[in-house]
């Protein structure tokens, strides 16, 4: 199973809105194919694990897959979606047994997969590394069961606690592996949000220019449109929503999604306009205006937060945030803090 979870996480970036899914088969002792879902409305991770035993045994196949374990991170789906039922490819092959990480919350396949197989004969076990299937799927689940994206916010702090200068220059308060890490977090994200003053001051690109993968939708917050079209967010690197109360309209890659009375609720909005257009997860990056209304709103799963060793005399002050520390690590000089909303267990 632990092998199912690094072959699923080779998905990551390519497969949302479907979950990260891994799937080995053992017959005879030996693991004698692999497979993992690698894009969206692509072959899943079991047809592409038994397609590695034909591929490699062929004549032979059918007969080790008849005596075969098949290990998986989450339960064969049972429905015709993109592709056809997983459930019914196994029981076609007549394998042995079938091993299974999470059960599947999606309400066409919860429990339906585990059922067909037993139904066929097939012995099942499930719930085998069950926290750690759930960790790596937790984009997936959350968007299933609270009807919304994963949202992850992310920011920088000097070490007495500022997050922007009060002028409207930009001033970095991260490193450069921070950087790069952060734009290595942005290819495994649908999505990235900040709001009209970041977009002005900052003239962000939100794109991963320094990590090999794919970039993600940019979301920018403005109501009256008042970001400049000479904006970087307004070229086609990416695909770009702009999210206001005056327009729907669409020029090249950028969408304009009118939206009412965005003073109110404005993070259950988005949350939920973002589950209708198929967006998983979403970085958040400010400015504090904007972090501070999802943590006040509680939307919000994970948050990321830099620590600088460098002081400012005055500025914008940090967002605060309460949730439960799950990692502290050192990146060059920063400190990397990340927060789960313990809330949202």
């Amino acid at each position: 199973m632990k092998r199912c979870l690094e072959l699923a996480e080779m998905g990551s970036g390519n497969v949302s809105p479907n979950p990260m899914v891994g799937c080995v088969i053992v017959s005879g002792g030996k693991i004698i194919g692999e497979g993992y879902h690698k894009k969206y409305g692509g072959a899943h991770a079991e047809v592409n694990a038994i397609k590695s035993v034909t591929d490699t045994y062929g004549d032979q196949a059918s007969a080790l897959l008849k005596n075969a374990t098949v290990y998986v991170s989450l339960e064969p789906c049972a429905h015709f979606g993109k592709t056809p039922p997983c459930a019914d490819l196994l029981v076609r092959h007549q394998v042995k047994k079938v091993v299974i990480g999470n059960r599947d919350p999606f309400p066409d396949v919860n429990g339906k997969g585990m059922g067909k197989l037993k139904d066929a004969g097939i012995e099942v076990i499930y719930g085998v590394l069950d926290k750690e299937c759930a960790q790596l799927n937790r984009r997936f689940f959350t968007r299933i069961s609270r009807q919304r994206p994963y949202i992850i916010l992310k920011w920088a702090r000097t070490a007495n606690g500022y997050f922007a200068p009060k002028n409207t220059l930009q001033q970095w308060i991260s490193g450069p592996l921070a950087k790069k890490l952060v734009h290595k977090w942005r290819t495994e994200e649908d999505a990235i949000l900040v709001g009209k003053q970041t977009a002005i001051a900052d003239n962000p690109q939100l794109s991963a220019r320094e990590w090999t993968g794919n970039n993600p939708v940019r979301l920018v917050i403005d109501r009256n449109l008042d970001v400049p079209p000479s904006n970087h967010l307004y070229d086609d690197s990416a695909k770009t929503v702009i999210l206001n109360e005056k327009k729907t309209d669409v020029m090249g890659s950028v969408h304009f999604v009118q939206m009412e009375d965005m003073q109110y609720y404005l993070p259950q909005k988005i949350a939920f306009q973002l589950y209708l257009m198929d967006i998983q997860s979403i970085i958040i990056e400010g400015g504090a205006n904007i972090l501070n209304q999802f943590i006040s709103a509680g939307l919000w799963d994970e948050a990321r937060v830099f620590n600088s060793v460098s002081n400012w005399e005055t500025g914008v002050f940090s967002p605060q945030i309460n949730g439960r520390i799950t990692s502290v690590s050192e990146v060059d000089q920063d400190q990397l803090t990340i927060y789960e909303n313990i809330d949202n267990q």
